[in-house]
């Protein structure tokens, strides 16, 4: 008798999700079957954004570039960040180490470090958190362009045979 009672509410549960997701418009609606075996809303946090992608368009080689990406916290809980990785040792990301708050705003700083990599790259900084949507990612892309060679003075040979007299 409880394995019926257990496919119904599993049953039930999932109608009720796909109803939900169908009005929110495809969107996932955070719900979860409670303690007492009714459905209800799962508060969490969430991040948002106001650009996922940064293009630094053409950068000369050489120099560290950075750029701040700002987020807001639009869940109902505090938002922290567990980790922030970039793809790789030449980019350097920073992130708040304290809770934001719902409704608060951040920034993750990004470097990118151009010195020895002449062309184009794309990276992405993969963000871990306790948002609805554990793990989110940014970009940031341009096209480092080679330093110009350093030019010198032209040096005059001196040969002993030719003042030789």
């Amino acid at each position: 008798m409880n394995k019926v009672k257990l496919f119904l509410l599993l049953a039930l549960s999932a109608t009720l999700s796909f109803g939900a997701m169908a009005q929110a418009g495809g969107e996932k609606a955070p719900l979860s079957i409670g303690t007492n075996g009714e459905l209800q809303e799962v508060i969490s946090s969430d991040i948002q954004f106001t650009e996922e992608t940064f293009d630094f368009g053409e950068l000369d080689e050489g120099p560290l570039v950075t750029h701040e990406f700002k987020f807001k916290n639009t869940g109902k809980e505090p938002l922290t960040m567990t980790n922030v990785k970039a793809s790789c040792g030449c980019t350097t990301p920073e992130w708040p180490k304290d809770p934001i708050a719902p409704n608060g705003e951040g920034t993750i700083k990004v470097t990118y470090n151009t010195k020895g990599r002449v062309g184009p790259f794309n990276k992405a900084i993969t963000i871990t958190s306790n948002a609805a949507e554990p793990t989110s990612r940014i970009y940031i892309k341009g096209t480092v362009k080679a330093a110009p060679v350093e030019q010198t003075m032209p040096v005059k040979v001196v040969s002993p045979i030719m003042n030789a007299e």
